[in-house]
């Protein structure tokens, strides 16, 4: 079964970025926490498509024809409140496209969202001696809880890829972080982020590495920790979000294929 919850309030962080805050009684089932890179399935409808009980996805699944499925999109949670119980999700928007990034824009105090989780397996580790973070807007969620999770004393490096200043949101955290801005301007997404990743200087101690965002940055960024750096899997956190040219739903069929480790 999903969960569903209604909109307490919206927020405009950037151009490009919506915060979305959700309660009611229906995260009473709902917990979060033990990752930085926790995520939920939201489940939007089809236009003009009603379910007896939304919240129950295998039903309607069983029970309706393709068409009338809802289409998911994976959002990473931003924030966990238990006291409050009250969820935070921020949305990366591009107009009138798609189907979260205009749903958030328009979302009002009271609207519903269906969803389901969470999912996540990523944490900073207390036993590395430093970490490497980077990605896309995508990613910032993610990064930013991470950022902020991190203790007094952990070292970070993270490298963050947005279109423009504009874009940049400040992060408070008790950890030594060195936190770097790329604007994107009129490259490709991510072509910032390689040069960036693989100018950066190791040194000595154990790393803990989190890379994620566009499927082609990552796939390349992988590729060279693995390879060119020798890093093992067990300190990468590395996959694609989405992909250029493909919607969720296509990213999703493709997903395990692409993200296949480069030196099995």
């Amino acid at each position: 079964m999903a969960h569903r919850a209604q909109v307490v309030g919206t927020q405009w962080l950037t151009p490009h970025m919506i915060r979305v805050v959700l309660g009611g009684d229906g995260l009473s089932e709902f917990d979060a926490g033990s990752f930085t890179d926790h995520y939920v399935k939201i489940h939007f409808p089809p236009p003009g498509v009603t379910y007896e009980d939304p919240t129950d996805i295998a039903a309607i699944r069983a029970s309706e024809p393709r068409e009338r499925w809802p289409r998911s999109r994976t959002y990473t949670v931003r924030r966990w409140d238990p006291a409050a119980r009250e969820l935070t999700i921020d949305f990366v928007y591009h107009g009138d496209v798609g189907l979260a990034g205009p749903w958030a824009a328009g979302a009002k105090p009271g609207d519903e969202l269906i969803f389901a989780g969470p999912g996540g397996a990523y944490a900073p580790d207390p036993a590395a001696d430093w970490h490497l973070l980077a990605g896309d807007e995508s990613a910032l969620p993610a990064i930013a809880a991470a950022i902020e999770a991190m203790p007094s004393g952990a070292r970070v490096k993270a490298f963050v890829e947005v279109s423009g200043p504009e874009e940049e949101l400040a992060i408070d955290s008790a950890a030594d972080v060195e936190l770097v801005w790329l604007h994107r301007g009129p490259r490709t997404v991510g072509d910032a982020l390689v040069e960036a990743v693989t100018a950066v200087e190791f040194g000595e101690g154990e790393v803990r590495v989190f890379v994620h965002g566009e499927a082609h940055f990552v796939r390349a960024l992988r590729r060279y920790l693995r390879i060119d750096r020798g890093l093992p899997p067990g300190v990468l956190s590395v996959s694609g979000y989405w992909r250029l040219g493909a919607n969720e739903d296509v990213w999703q069929a493709t997903k395990r294929e692409w993200n296949a480790d480069p030196v099995s």
